[in-house]
């Protein structure tokens, strides 16, 4: 009775006015206990309180002094945590600080109530009570150099040679000359050792292309899953990089504000780059929210979106982590079905969330571009995932099991595209990735300036991904088996040479329209003929899968400008080359993406999402 007394005091102080009486009280607690939450969360989160308000109050209570932000401190007391993961969800933290050794704790509602009845002096003197998110801030601060080391080195530690960062120069060097001797091959074949140099042009270019027809057919529907109810949901942690984009952020608190998923199972971090002290601010300004949390990354080498995510991987609290980019509109009930999703498939370790261009009838480059990510996201990268082939993940609303990613190392901070990498080390390690059709609405570069340097900064990554994983080919083969292999080679290496190779065919057909009219476009021979099929191919699997998607998406406006695809290929055949002298010189350079530019409203998404949302169950 006495524990029951104590209880409904310390939630009454607590909710204040929110809670009158303790008949009152009593149902609060009830409804805690059934929604399986702490009553302090409980307090935070359902009236909207905020942490430093609750814990204040439970100070108060239990006789305490509350401290809203820890003293910096260089180090933490244990110089060395043996498992960095270890710091996640860690609701306590000894520093000596204002001439004394005190301890700062986060406790729980029971442990305030514990804390109350065996007071003392000297803990009075020694404890102070702060927020959660308080003690997270002051671990991530003082771990930072582990946390940076982590970042940096935790690919390699767990897979010897799995990080791109270990590509010497020479090896890059190799790379580039193999794409010139590709490049001249293909000039040849026109003219000498037909052959046999027209089929071996014919395997780069036409095996690609083939790939993109077999996709641009629909495959079967996915099959329904068990919903679950909101006490059944895992926690969940979003990770939110943020580098140069304060613009972003109103956006970002509302579109996260919106996700349909309890709020006490959500763990939000921004993850902000100190270099940009401008977002640091704004993302201060929204860390009302309970479950919002920021993660301030110490500048360090390589400039990276990957190292960013990976400094903040030990404290991502969640089962289960997605990755939003500053730009991103998810629809509101997009964790919940990729936790059905998960829960309904134990194999099941990654899920890729479909990217559709919000801005996409702005301009001929963004119809583009969308009519690009319509054929990826929803045709090829879902074909790639019923195929058992390696799925190569965007670079944003990918959904993971916490454990595997942390197996895997997390994300190789010296690729620029660690998303098409991480998909491939997936498959290497055995571990299943699929797509689902839940989608993320984004903002397509609206500028040739920023599409290309987006462009090269991705082609530069699939060249640092391929020789990653085929510079030791037998390894991969024992790792992928005959068919991924061949599919990967198809498909990465495939997407390197043809961005270059299919331009060169269309130079070579004007060329000769150019000198010999309409009638040297005509085969003169099998070799001739042979040719055209492999233009039919290549062109002809980017059309289909490209028009497929977009079937897919409804959004037949957006057809007629597909025509423009031979042209928007010249545009990615100099991206390549700009790439490949990149890889040369400038490895992990990362070009920055600049958001927030496009003229048409972003809001859309979220209200269209919010009108969609199904009922929800519990």
């Amino acid at each position: 009775m006495f524990e029951a007394v104590d209880a409904i005091s310390l939630l009454r102080v607590v909710l204040a006015d929110a809670c009158p009486s303790d008949e009152v009280a009593r149902r609060h607690l009830d409804e805690a206990r059934q929604r399986r939450m702490d009553p302090l969360d409980y307090a935070a989160h359902q009236f909207g309180l905020g942490n430093s308000l609750v814990w204040c109050r439970a100070a108060i209570w239990a006789g305490y002094r509350f401290a809203e932000h820890l003293p910096a401190h260089p180090a933490l007391p244990c110089a060395s945590v043996a498992r960095l993961e270890h710091l996640r969800g860690v609701r306590s933290l000894k520093q000596h600080a204002l001439g004394e050794d005190l301890a700062f704790i986060a406790p729980t509602f029971d442990s305030v109530r514990r804390l109350r009845a065996s007071w003392r002096h000297d803990l009075h003197r020694r404890i102070r009570f702060a927020t959660p998110e308080a003690i997270e801030t002051a671990i991530a601060r003082a771990a930072s150099a582990q946390l940076m080391d982590y970042a940096r080195t935790e690919t390699t530690v767990r897979w010897k040679g799995a990080s791109a960062g270990q590509l010497g120069r020479p090896v890059r060097i190799g790379l580039a000359v193999l794409l010139a001797l590709t490049i001249l091959l293909v000039m040849l074949s026109g003219v000498v050792a037909r052959p046999f140099l027209i089929p071996v042009v014919a395997l780069l270019l036409m095996a690609p292309g083939v790939l993109r027809v077999l996709a641009a057919l629909p495959g079967p529907a996915a099959q329904p899953v068990r919903p679950l109810t909101d006490v059944e949901l895992p926690l969940y942690t979003v990770l939110i990089p943020l580098r140069d984009e304060a613009q972003m952020v109103p956006m970002l608190r509302r579109a996260m504000s919106a996700i349909d998923y309890p709020p006490h199972r959500l763990d939000i971090k921004f993850v902000v780059e100190a270099k940009s002290p401008e977002t640091v601010a704004a993302v201060e300004q929204v860390l009302g929210h309970p479950h919002f949390r920021m993660v301030v990354v110490p500048q360090g080498a390589p400039h990276t979106k990957p190292k960013a995510i990976d400094y903040a991987l030990p404290l991502a609290r969640g089962e289960f982590v997605v990755v939003y980019d500053a730009e991103d509109v998810p629809e509101p009930d997009q964790l919940r079905r990729a936790a059905e999703r998960f829960r309904a498939d134990a194999t099941l370790a990654c899920l890729q969330a479909e990217l559709v261009p919000e801005n996409a009838h702005e301009n001929v480059l963004t119809a583009l571009f969308a009519g690009e990510y319509a054929g990826l996201f929803g045709r090829l990268l879902p074909a790639l995932a019923r195929w058992d082939l390696p799925v190569p993940l965007g670079g944003t609303s990918n959904h993971f099991r916490t454990s595997v990613l942390r197996k895997l190392g997390g994300w190789d901070a010296f690729n620029v595209t660690e998303d098409a990498d991480l998909g491939v080390r997936l498959a290497r390690r055995g571990y299943r990735a699929e797509t689902f059709t839940s989608r993320t609405h984004e903002e397509a570069p609206l500028t040739l300036g920023a599409w290309m340097a987006q462009r090269t900064r991705w082609m530069k990554g699939w060249m640092q991904t391929y020789l990653v994983h085929a510079r030791t080919p037998r390894r991969l083969l024992g790792d992928l088996g005959w068919k991924a292999f061949l599919g990967f080679h198809i498909l990465v290496g495939g997407m390197i040479m043809s961005s270059l190779l299919h331009t060169l065919f269309l130079g070579t057909l004007l060329a000769r329209l150019m000198l010999d009219g309409v009638a040297g476009l005509l085969p003169q021979d099998v070799w001739d003929w042979l040719a055209l099929c492999i233009l039919t191919a290549g062109y002809g699997g980017a059309f289909a899968v490209v028009l497929s998607g977009l079937i897919h998406l409804r959004d037949r406006r957006l057809m007629a400008i597909q025509l423009l695809v031979p042209l928007y290929w010249v545009l990615h055949s100099i991206a390549a080359l700009l790439a490949a002298r990149e890889l040369i010189v400038t490895p992990t350079s990362w070009a920055k993406t600049t958001h927030g530019v496009t003229r048409m409203a972003r809001t859309g998404a979220i209200q269209r999402g919010a009108e969609a949302l199904r009922p929800r169950i519990g």
